[in-house]
């Protein structure tokens, strides 16, 4: 009620390496459904949730800027909170910053008050992780009617140029096939560079990586990865973080469906394809049977021995996607599955659920199949799905992309070649190759890497559009191929694109190549590193740390 309230005592408690319990004693045990306000006085900013940015690692190199990472346990350092996925809450936040600064959340109103203090309110249950707050010298432009761009002022031409019109189009086809879009605005941020993700999908207000600012739109299916979750994830998410495909695999299912109706069926095949290169990639890595390769992934409850940041992998995200296939491989027909998609959204929208509750809403929508025992056909059980590691039981055909991928795979067969065949290769005319067509091509070639020597110094010649490429899926690759063909008199462009980001999908398996790789890249490694660390997030300088045995995270 109004009454000045009772003071009550408090006590922090062991729980994890990341984060404590705080406990509250109440004056008598509450009454189920009675209605309690706690008023927490804390202070908070050292955490690991809370990024503070100097201005040499912001774009505009000006002011100092801050936000937060929530996902996946973050955001307990950030405000005290129930920091699961399984509780979902609304939430209002007062905000009062110094002047010429802007601060925005991912809320679904955001108002700006008198002494610099911004009200927001988010009037839609989410859990936890998805509250996120930034403070910066950001301004914003309108690119349709419910989004705009949100940047530091050096970037918001080049954001508006590249994201005017498109985000609308994507929202449009997402909610034909999945049901209405609940969260009001669909803003994008583009963050520092700094940031660690491609994206994280914070309700109304997307936080991305510049990466993505390409010059050409040649990157914006992230964001459609991102538009996703406002349905798969956001609005329908995984109560614990073992099983993380829920959000993810799902996510990446209607992201190529959404893909499908936009760009057509041959181009998201080829995406697909290189997706399952990285899955192929990690598992490769890693061994097919460790036990981070499987969906259902056991985080124990207590004193966690695996935080569940360190989980994060391409297994929940290209598994996910393959066990998603699979489903709608049994179903037989596109548009019966779309439609089983829609009803599952509005069946647990607002609610965090388990694999168990997915896959019985599944039977329980298609009886018939429940009746032919489809959830235990012999190496394709539901439960093999989620608790076997390895290979995928089931690949969605991907055939449909090979009238992109042969002349790509027939490209990289003659730069792989011992004498190279200059008049074959001059015949391919790469130039209305698009961005995952060169990334597939770029692909091949590092598998094929090394290659004979001389080759890949002509390749960089013929081809300034990859070798001198501003689009950083293209120069992730090219890096790669330089380090693992020793190519020398290109490793300041291994620097260069190590020293303009920190995406973490792009600078760990770099670090790991330079590691993996000769003195001289050893080298190069500790150099970069020791010159970039302090524009890194906190977990990825760690992760890097670990790769170069300097001892970083566990």
């Amino acid at each position: 009620g109004d009454a000045a309230g009772q003071a009550l005592p408090v006590e922090s408690r062991p729980f994890a390496s990341y984060g404590s319990a705080l406990r509250i004693a109440l004056p008598q045990a509450p009454r189920a459904g009675q209605l309690l306000t706690l008023l927490i006085d804390y202070e908070a900013g050292e955490g690991p949730g809370v990024c503070w940015l100097s201005p040499e690692q912001t774009a505009g190199k000006q002011k100092p800027y801050m936000y937060t990472q929530g996902q996946a346990v973050l955001n307990r350092s950030f405000f005290p909170c129930f920091d699961t996925p399984s509780v979902k809450f609304t939430y209002s936040a007062t905000v009062k910053v110094p002047e010429g600064f802007t601060a925005v959340m991912s809320a679904t109103s955001w108002e700006k008050q008198k002494d610099n203090t911004f009200v927001f309110k988010m009037s839609q249950p989410i859990p936890s992780y998805l509250i996120a707050l930034v403070v910066g010298d950001i301004v914003s432009a309108d690119v349709g009617p419910r989004s705009r761009v949100w940047a530091e002022p050096c970037l918001i031409e080049a954001a508006k140029k590249e994201y005017d019109g498109v985000i609308e189009e994507f929202l449009v086809v997402g909610e034909k096939l999945f049901g209405p879009y609940v969260w009001g605005r669909y803003d994008i941020l583009f963050m520092p560079p700094s940031f660690p993700f491609g994206g994280m999908e914070n309700p109304c207000l997307t936080f991305v990586t510049p990466c993505l600012l390409a010059g050409d739109r040649s990157l914006v299916d992230v964001i459609i990865h991102e538009i996703s979750h406002s349905w798969f994830g956001n609005l329908v998410t995984n109560a614990t973080w073992g099983e993380f495909w829920l959000n993810e695999g799902f996510t990446m299912y209607a992201q190529r469906r959404i893909s499908t109706e936009v760009y057509g069926l041959p181009y998201t095949c080829l995406e697909a394809a290189t997706g399952r290169a990285l899955l192929r990639q990690h598992m490769d890595a890693t061994g097919e049977d460790h036990p981070l390769n499987k969906l259902r992934v056991v985080i124990k409850p207590g004193l966690w021995r695996i935080n569940p940041d360190d989980t994060y992998n391409e297994t929940p995200y290209e598994k996910g996607y393959c066990f998603v296939s699979y489903l709608a491989h049994l179903v037989g027909n596109q548009s019966k599955f779309d439609a089983f998609l829609q009803a599952y959204v509005n069946r647990f929208k607002f609610q965090s659920i388990t694999a168990d509750d997915t896959l019985g809403f599944f039977l329980e929508y298609f009886p018939e199949l429940k009746e032919k025992g489809v959830d235990s056909i012999p190496g394709f059980e539901f439960d093999r799905w989620l608790n076997t590691p390895g290979w995928p039981p089931y690949l969605p055909d991907l055939a449909p992309g090979q009238q992109l991928m042969r002349p790509a795979d027939e490209l990289a067969e003659l730069w792989a070649a011992d004498g190279l065949n200059m008049e074959a290769i001059e015949a391919v005319d790469i130039t209305g190759w698009r961005t995952y067509q060169l990334v597939y091509f770029l692909d091949q070639v590092l598998q094929k890497s090394p290659l004979p020597e001389g080759n890949v110094k002509r390749l960089s010649k013929m081809y300034p559009k990859i070798s001198k490429a501003q689009n950083a899926e293209l120069r992730l690759r090219w890096c790669q191929i330089v380090l693992k063909n020793n190519l020398e008199a290109e490793y300041s462009k291994v620097k260069d694109f190590l020293h303009s980001q920190g995406k973490q999908k792009y600078t760990l398996p770099l670090y790991r190549a330079m590691w993996g790789g000769s003195e001289a890249t050893r080298a190069l490694a500790m150099e970069t590193f020791s010159a970039t660390a302090p524009q890194l997030h906190v977990n990825v300088q760690n992760y890097v740390k670990k790769i170069l045995g300097l001892g970083g995270a566990e």
